[in-house]
């Protein structure tokens, strides 16, 4: 089962971080970092995604990718009790650290509680504090549906989605709006379309 610890910077060699969990050690490579994110021998911020749990912790000398979705995932998890609770799932992650606009689409077991409320948090707390972990990326939390249409409607929004044709046989989907709607569809293409086809998978 993948988790999140806590480490401390123990050094730096070859531009890979190696980081002190305690009774082991992680590794966090240079292609696995954030962009722009520097650490220094003692410092005690970095969290540290493990795409599963190790048996010991003395096995845990791995890597520790930042860059990955579910990292991004997991902080949310740590944030925000609605889904540590089960209450609130996050059903899709699409993230690229490039672009540094990751998306995310969430849906509730519970009618009374809004999901991307719960996870934006009140005045934003919940979600700045995974802004923060992640320097700066600007998070899009969109609301989750089993239907596909739908959910690539809400995915594209604030555009107005004129007719969504999907293409079961060739996985794909085409999305139609009308020319007024273009310059908002278009103002951070190709990131918004990219992340918005990897979303609806």
């Amino acid at each position: 089962m993948a988790t999140i610890v806590n480490g401390v910077v123990k050094r730096v060699e070859y531009g890979s971080v190696i980081v002190d969990l305690g009774r082991g050690e992680a590794i966090i490579r240079r292609d696995e970092m954030l962009p722009r994110e520097v650490f220094r021998n003692g410092d005690p911020r970095p969290r540290l995604y493990f795409r599963r749990a190790a048996a010991r912790p003395a096995d845990r000398r791995s890597s520790s990718p930042r860059t990955h979705p579910q990292f991004m995932a997991k902080l949310f998890a740590q944030e925000v009790p609605e889904i540590y609770d089960g209450i609130v799932e996050i059903k899709a992650v699409a993230r690229d650290p490039r672009f540094r606009a990751p998306r995310s689409g969430v849906i509730s077991r519970d009618s009374s509680v809004d999901p991307v409320g719960a996870c934006v948090g009140m005045r934003g707390s919940r979600v700045q504090a995974v802004v923060n972990e992640l320097q700066g990326e600007k998070i899009d939390i969109i609301p989750w549906s089993p239907d596909i249409a739908t959910f690539v409607v809400n995915a594209l929004a604030p555009a107005e989605v004129a007719k969504v044709v999907i293409d079961e046989d060739r996985e794909r989907i085409e999305v139609v709006v009308s020319r007024y709607q273009q310059p908002v569809v278009a103002r951070d293409r190709p990131a918004r379309t990219e992340r918005s086809s990897r979303l609806a998978n």
